[in-house]
């Protein structure tokens, strides 16, 4: 769909999706939203620019709807697609796995011919290791969102990183 950003998440407790609520209403009639679980990953074919969140499950896996439709997003030619990505993990609970859902997601939409843009810097945070982060190790590969241990900086971290990907992905 030129003109408006698929955002396609998938979310088992709510925060998930909460944050892709918050990321829609920030957008402001710039994105729509799609729940994996419901309505699978094939529409995003269909975008030239998307946004994709995925929790990071107990060690470093896939949500299980993603885990659903992973060979299907696997599939998907990501050429010409801009893409900004939002994880959500436990830095301190799965500190040796935080965000390595995101970094899989990451690592498939490269292999795929897809450019993701907006990184997001690694300072405030604290963890062991993480598959999400840029090659110089300074930024992960998307927003990183802890619900379980700082919930209070989400409102303004989707603030500062809402309008940088609204700029990279309708440039």
């Amino acid at each position: 769909m030129p003109g408006k950003i698929g955002l396609f998440y998938a979310s088992t407790t709510g925060n998930t999706e909460s944050v892709a609520q918050q990321i829609e209403n920030l957008a402001a009639e710039q994105v729509q939203l799609h729940d994996i679980a419901a309505q699978g990953v094939a529409a995003m074919q269909e975008y030239d620019a998307l946004i994709i969140g995925i929790p990071t499950w107990d060690f470093g896996e896939l949500q299980e709807d993603w885990d659903e439709y992973w060979q299907v997003f696997c599939g998907i030619d990501f050429s010409g697609k801009k893409v900004a990505l939002f994880g959500l993990g436990d830095q301190l609970g799965y500190g040796e796995w935080f965000l390595d859902a995101m970094g899989a997601v990451n690592d498939q939409v490269l292999a795929a011919g897809g450019e993701v843009l907006v990184p997001w810097p690694v300072e405030g945070y604290d963890f062991e290791a993480s598959k999400a982060l840029t090659a110089d190790g300074s930024h992960f590969v998307g927003l990183a969102l802890d619900e379980d241990c700082q919930r209070s900086e989400t409102e303004a971290r989707l603030q500062q990183w809402v309008p940088q990907v609204l700029a990279a992905l309708l440039d």
